[in-house]
This record gives C-alpha cells, structure tokens and sequence, in this order.
C-alpha cells in the first residue's frame, strides 16, 4: 500500500507546483493586460473630449498671396480647454506640413470650449487653384477645401 502512496504523494505535490506555476503566470498577464485596458481608456477619453471645427469660409479668401499667408479660424467643438500652442497644432497644407503658425484666441485668452483661435500660418505659396488643408489638433483631425485665384 506504501508503493501507491509515495508516487501518487509526489504526482499531487508536482500538480500542486505546476498550477501555482500557472496561476502566477495568468494573474500577471492579466495585471498586464488590465494596466494597458487603463492606459488606452484614458487616452480614448481625451480623444473624444478633443473637437475642433475649421469655421472659416472657403469664399472668403483664406489666403493672402501678397505676404504668402494662410489664415483658417477654428472653433473647439470639444469639452475640454486646449492650449494655445503651436505645438497642440498639425496644419498640411496640399500635404506639405507648415511650420510656421502663429495661433492667438479670437475673444478670450485661452481655447475654451465654443472659443475661436485664429491660425495664421506664413510661408506658405500656392499656385490658382483647388487646395486641401489637413488640421491636426491633439488627436482630432478636420479637412478644409478651397480655392485661390
């Protein structure tokens, strides 16, 4: 009877090892994976509380070809204030990215939400014709379609 014990005593304490093994294992990558579901929620969340809106009016002329400037109004749709910086701001214009921005708050000194910022972007040169501007800010991105002559 003490030869059936012995090995069923040591395949129980090899069973017991091997699922602790395992549990460990699961409770990490689940610790893991919880961290990363945390992570990417904060970051939707900023996302879907970021909203801007090109308001200006394509017919209005947008750019001024004289000092080379292109001039867009913008109003944060969203529910969250957004610095007024040009670092917050991605603007491409017919797919070349513009460097030179100046952004300043139509009526207010910060980017609340329902405020206008005012972007004027210098340098830029555009030939007559149809143009695409692409607007990047913090996450949310808006097209704007107009045309020089």
């Amino acid at each position: 009877m003490a030869e059936i014990s012995v090995p069923t005593l040591i395949l129980f304490i090899a069973s017991i090892v091997i699922a602790a093994g395992v549990a460990g294992v699961l409770i990490d990558t689940v610790s893991g994976i919880s961290n990363a579901v945390d992570d990417r929620g904060g970051d939707v969340s900023r996302s879907i509380k970021t909203d801007a809106e090109i308001i200006s009016d394509p017919e209005a002329g947008v750019y001024d070809d004289v000092n080379d400037t292109l001039t867009l109004y913008v109003k944060n749709t969203g529910v969250r204030t957004l610095p007024v910086d040009s670092a917050t701001v991605d603007l491409f214009v017919d797919g070349r990215y513009q460097t030179s921005l100046t952004l300043s708050v139509v009526s207010g000194s910060e980017w609340t939400p329902n405020a206008v910022v005012r972007i004027d972007a210098t340098g830029v040169s555009l030939s007559p014709g149809d143009h695409r501007v692409k607007l990047v800010v913090d996450t949310d991105e808006e097209t704007f379609d107009f045309r020089t002559s």
